[in-house]
Parts: structure tokens; sequence; C-alpha cells
């Protein structure tokens, strides 16, 4: 503590330690103590011009310590290390008198708190300065202009200002109480703090590792993705060759296209002539069973004499009716064309055949009509273009025509051994 007396409110502290720095620099532009009424002037009050007693509130609570500090080294030197309690103690008894430091005080404070001043300006009685200095209070707002704005009004009186004393010194203890609070509740939350802390170092902790298996696993995707694309670049230059080949073949053969046509198609010829192959070999075999049937029936009836031969005889006009005629069979079975033309030249005709439309064209069946004498009709097994034109044709140059619903070989040999009629009446066999 230094030799010099350190001021408090109603009395001062004697230090047992040496000072580094002169003490009378503190007793510089000292005046004479001036009274500490009020004076009844309109002129606003200087910090020195107020009682000693509000020094202590207006130090400690219009500046901070830190400030405080940097407005003493203006006007006196500090040892290094100097408390805060040293400097406010120093800067109190310094504001008792003008001196340096308490004009550069008052000029801070004047600046500082312009808006309160020029706000308590508008009082003119002590009423209604009490008035702005008690709502200034209640509302917890700009205390520290308040404090100074009040006790530096002229219209302050001696009642007023023990009123704010005792006030602000209840805040201070109000401050204290809540700066308590405040600490434990501090305290409270720095533990808080702490175990937040921890939970969130844990937090991160797991989240780091979860960050590091997705970068794994990031990793071995690409890696994946990056073989899939590689296989496919492979695939699609592959794919791209084998195009190319591709052209080049079909460049060379450029009917390549038609050979394939007509090798589907021989295929599928092959397999019906195969079909047809069986199937006519059944109908010979039907063919030469029903030969043998019908030659052990003429063996089993009596031969006909000379003189029967004769134009009246039923048998000689049968074979008589196609010998050396043009027979068309239009439509049928196609296995069974084999027998049919060999039914009709055993009687001596000649035989032709069109299927009705079916794979040949219709327009040939106007050629072989022409040509035909007789025209054997198998009106189940053409289309129906094919069974008006020849019905018409029949009808229009007057040929025979024989229409038949079956296609059976037997019905067929039986309905041309029938007479046939010299005109074109249509026959119907069954």
């Amino acid at each position: 503590m230094p030799e010099i007396p350190f001021h408090v409110a109603g009395g001062s502290f004697s230090g047992d330690r040496p000072l580094s720095f002169d003490a009378n620099m503190i007793a510089l532009q000292r005046t004479p103590p001036e009274s500490t009424a009020p004076i009844q002037s309109s002129r606003r009050r200087k910090l020195w011009e107020v009682p000693h007693k509000c020094h202590c509130p207006i130090i400690g609570t219009c500046f901070a310590v830190d400030e405080l500090r940097t407005l003493m080294h203006k006007a006196m030197p500090l040892p290094r290390g100097t408390i805060d309690f040293v400097l406010h103690t120093t800067a109190v008894g310094n504001c008792e008198t003008r001196s340096r430091l308490a004009e550069i005080l008052h000029k801070s404070l004047e600046k500082r708190f312009q808006l309160s001043i020029k706000r308590f300006a508008a009082a003119k009685t002590s009423d209604a300065l009490r008035t702005l200095w008690q709502s200034a209070t209640q509302s917890g707002s700009e205390i520290p202009g308040a404090l100074w704005a009040a006790w530096s009004h002229p219209a302050c009186d001696a009642t007023l200002e023990q009123e704010i004393y005792g006030d602000i010194h209840m805040i201070q203890h109000q401050v204290a109480t809540g700066t308590r609070a405040d600490i434990k509740a501090m305290q409270l939350a720095r533990q808080e703090n702490a175990e937040l802390r921890r939970q969130l170092d844990q937090a991160r902790r797991e989240s780091e590792t979860l960050r590091h298996e997705k970068v794994l696993e990031t990793q071995k995707l690409r890696e994946q993705i990056s073989a899939l694309q590689a296989a496919e670049v492979g695939r699609d230059a592959c794919i791209a060759r084998l195009s190319a080949q591709l052209d080049q073949l079909r460049g060379t053969l450029p009917d390549l296209k038609g050979r394939q046509a007509l090798a589907r198609r021989a295929s599928d010829s092959e397999a019906r002539a195969a079909a047809l192959t069986a199937q006519c070999r059944e109908q010979r075999e039907e063919i030469e069973h029903l030969t043998r049937q019908l030659q052990q029936t003429d063996d089993a009836l009596p031969k006909p004499q000379a003189d029967e031969a004769s134009p009246t005889n039923p048998g000689h006009a049968e074979l008589e009716a196609i010998d050396g005629k043009c027979v068309l069979c239009v439509g049928g079975r196609t296995g069974s064309i084999d027998a049919y033309r060999q039914i009709i030249e055993q009687r001596g005709g000649r035989f032709l055949h069109h299927d009705g439309g079916l794979e040949e064209s219709l327009h040939r069946m106007d050629g072989f009509l022409a040509a035909a004498d007789l025209i054997i009709c198998q009106a189940g097994c053409i289309s129906h273009n094919a069974y008006w034109r020849v019905k018409e044709q029949c009808k229009r140059t007057g040929k025979p025509c024989i229409y038949m619903k079956g296609s059976g070989i037997s019905a067929l040999s039986r309905l041309i051994d029938q007479p046939q009629p010299e005109t074109a009446q249509p026959a119907v066999a069954s």
C-alpha cells in the first residue's frame, strides 16, 4: 500500500509501504474545498462541486476498471500491478477537489452522457428531477447517465441527493446479489458446458468414425463404378468392332437378306415337303388299298359282251365322259393332287390343277378355265373369290362344272364315273 491515503466515503486508509512516484503529483491543481451545499444557480455542477460522498458511486458506476486505468494514466504515472481498489480510491480522492484527474473524468462524463444530460435538463424543479430519476431506476436502463445527470443538475437539493444516494447504494447491493446469483448460474453453466463438451467430443469421435467408414465405403463404390465403367467401355468397343465386322460382311454379301429369306423359306418348304411326303405315303397306301378293293369288285362282276359296247352302254359312256378332255381341278388337299391326277389320267383325261388362291395367283386361274373342258370345283377348299370366279366363268362359257363339298379321292372317282350333262348345270357331290 502506498503512503498516500486512499480516500473512501467517510474516511481514509493510511499505507505502510512507500510508493515509487511522488505523492505531491496527486495534489497538483488542488483548490480550497468548496461547500458541499447545492449551488442555487442555473449552472450545472462540476464533478468536484458534487458532494464528496457521491464521488464513490459515480466513479464505481460510470467507469469500468480498464477505462478508469486508461484515464488515470493520462493524469499520473501508475506502478505496474496496481490493484483495482487502489485505482478506485485514488480516483475518488482526486475528485474531492479540482485536480487534473478530476477534470479528465468530468470531460469524459459530459461527453458520454450527453443525451441523458439533455433529457434531464428539461426538469426545472427537484420534483421533476426526482420523477426522471425514478423513471430511470424503474426501467433499469441508462442508470449511470441518469445518476450523473441528476447529481450534476442545478435543481438537485440535499434531500434529493440523499434519496439518489440511497437508491444507488441499494442498486449496487442488488447488483452484487445478482452477481452472486450470476456467478452460481455461471458455475452451473460451466459444469453443463463441460458435460456438453464431453458429449460433443464423443459425438465428434463417433461422427468421425462414421465419416471414416463412409469414406471407405465411398471409395469402394467408386472403385466398383470405375470397374463397371471400364467394363462398359470395353463392351461398347467390342460391340462397335462386331458391328463394323457385321457391316463389312453385309457389304460383301449385298443379297444377304434375300438369301436369309430364301433360307427360311427353304427350311419351311423342307418341313412342309416332309409333311406332304408322309401324307402322300398315306394316300398312296389308301389308293392301293382302294384299288385292290376295286379290282376285286371288278373281277367279281360279269364282263360285258362285245355287242354291249354301244353308245347306249352306261359304262362305256362313263369312260368316254372325260376321255381326251382337259379336266381342271380347283382346290383340294395338296397331298391328294397326285391321286386326283392318277384318277383323271386313268380315264383318258388330261389333268390341270389350281389351289383356289391359297398360294397361287387367281389371275392364273383364267387361263386354266379357258383351257379346261370340265371343271371340278372343291368348294370347301378354295377361297370365296376363286369360287365366284369359277362359277361366273362356267356360266358365261357354258362349260360343265362339278362342285364337290369334300376333297376325298373316292368321292372324286365316283363323281367322274357318273354321266355328265352336255350343259353347264352344276353337279354337287359330297
